[in-house]
């Protein structure tokens, strides 16, 4: 067989062991609902790179994660990768990790979100790595720790790695809730200081030294129960400055500016090898007044961020943006909060590509069910529209690397609800959607990463990516 009809006979193999791996994990999706023609997938133009190894012997492997060393998610452009191979993200958020692993009674919980988490496909959870001077706090007051409460979050951060999910660990809050910038000024007072604002966290000496020792602490702890060091462990994805920041007392956005190049070097010079995010909700400021037609109202300038510009700043390796409509444009939910999150997404992926050169990720995103007329159909069709866009961008190797929903429980937590849990067990139809969008993004990250190097990317063949447009 001449060396053109081998590479082809290949193609084929590894296409059809993609097919049927996929319709084995694809919540009995039929074959029949789902034909695509394959044939644009196999033109001679995608390259197979045939190795001359003879550790390889010519065979094509699918770079699944399962197989691979537990290393740092990395970022290479405008994508992430994970020992050299694509990582696009479908995730959660669940804050009170930590909190619920320091009480025995609880602990249970952690271990339950994890499991039900991984059975649906997620690989990156969001949390709190902070509780600033509240009920089970882990720092109590500036520098002192209850030593109970580290050990939670050493569980935390244990279970994880048993059910393969990355954490994204936000380091600080904006809001009161778990101490947040409040507290530190709160602690600032009672030293004395000076302080008019709770935007003093960002700009005060004093309050900024509390921080930066915070940071400095959970990054060097060793976990006691596995060893590793909180900057050496590549189960943590990423730190977050800080949990939506915003800085209404100067909307020029020049202190809050300073505030995230001060400390996205100050995270980098102790741990250089995780990726690190800000943590900001997306909206325009005034440095891109071109784009603040975009935000959601005229309020949303005046905050202080400015996510072009917040992005810019060195140490920075990908962009966050959350979705809100029901708290942002109007709490009674309509079509309009779903064309406004296609808008909202969309401006976002572009400016990740065209000015940032990194990757998106929309780290929260729900609707309550409170809101006046919710109902679960809605949910769906807002999730449904948040995965779609970023397959549009997936496919054809863009920055949108991913979303995470806000936010998953386990039965049993309904007292902590704020209205946007998501119980899978009560929600199947949810369920479903957010498994299959798990097995598209497994899938399509193994396409992309097979050892023989298959030029998926080059040429855009995502743009044939199969089940797509059935989302």
């Amino acid at each position: 067989m001449d060396h053109k009809k081998i590479v082809v006979t290949f193609r084929m193999i590894c296409l059809v062991a993609m097919l049927v791996i996929f319709l084995e994990n694809s919540n009995g999706i039929s074959l029949e609902d789902n034909l695509v023609d394959y044939s644009e997938l196999v033109e001679d133009e995608v390259e197979i790179h045939l190795p001359h190894s003879r550790k390889n012997d010519g065979f094509c492997k699918f770079g699944d994660m399962e197989d691979e060393e537990w290393t740092m998610v990395q970022k290479k452009d405008n994508q992430f990768v994970v020992s050299g191979q694509p990582f696009y993200v479908n995730g959660f958020n669940t804050y009170w990790l930590m909190v619920f692993a320091a009480d025995q009674s609880t602990r249970g919980k952690v271990t339950e979100v994890f499991q039900q988490a991984s059975s649906v496909g997620l690989t990156v959870c969001r949390t709190w790595a902070f509780n600033d001077g509240q009920w089970r706090a882990l720092q109590k007051s500036p520098s002192v720790y209850d030593e109970e409460v580290f050990k939670a979050l050493d569980f935390v951060i244990r279970e994880a790695k048993k059910f393969k999910i990355r954490l994204i660990l936000s380091l600080v809050n904006n809001w009161e809730a778990y101490g947040g910038k409040s507290q530190y000024v709160k602690w600032g007072k009672a030293t004395g200081l000076n302080l008019t604002s709770d935007d003093d966290f960002f700009s005060h000496s004093t309050l900024k030294g509390y921080y930066k020792a915070h940071v400095k602490m959970v990054l060097g702890r060793v976990n006691t129960l596995t060893n590793i060091t909180y900057k050496d462990d590549p189960t943590i994805f990423a730190w977050e400055l800080m949990n939506e920041p915003r800085c209404e007392s100067d909307p020029s956005g020049n202190k809050l500016q300073a505030w995230i190049e001060e400390m996205a070097v100050y995270v980098k010079s102790i741990d250089p090898k995780h990726l690190l995010e800000i943590g900001l909700e997306g909206f325009y400021g005034p440095s891109t007044l071109n784009r603040v037609q975009f935000n959601p109202n005229t309020y949303a300038q005046q905050v202080g961020t400015d996510f072009i510009r917040n992005h810019q700043i060195l140490g920075v390796d990908f962009a966050s943006v959350h979705i809100y409509p029901d708290s942002w444009i109007s709490q009674s939910i309509s079509d309009a909060h779903i064309e406004f999150t296609k808008s909202w997404m969309q401006s976002h992926i572009d400016d990740a590509e065209n000015y940032l050169g990194m990757p998106v990720v929309f780290s929260e995103f729900g609707v309550s069910a409170k809101d006046p007329g919710y109902n679960s159909t809605y949910r769906d069709t807002l999730i449904n529209t948040v995965y779609k866009t970023l397959l549009n961008s997936t496919r054809k190797g863009g920055s949108g690397g991913g979303s995470l929903f806000w936010q998953l429980f386990p039965e049993g937590t309904d007292y902590m609800d704020d209205g946007y849990a998501v119980v899978l067990s009560k929600s199947p139809s949810t369920s479903d959607i957010i498994s299959i969008q798990s097995t598209r993004l497994k899938t399509f990250n193994s396409l992309c990463s097979w050892k023989c190097h298959w030029g998926c990317k080059k040429k855009h063949h995502m743009e044939t990516f199969p089940y797509h447009d059935e989302l």
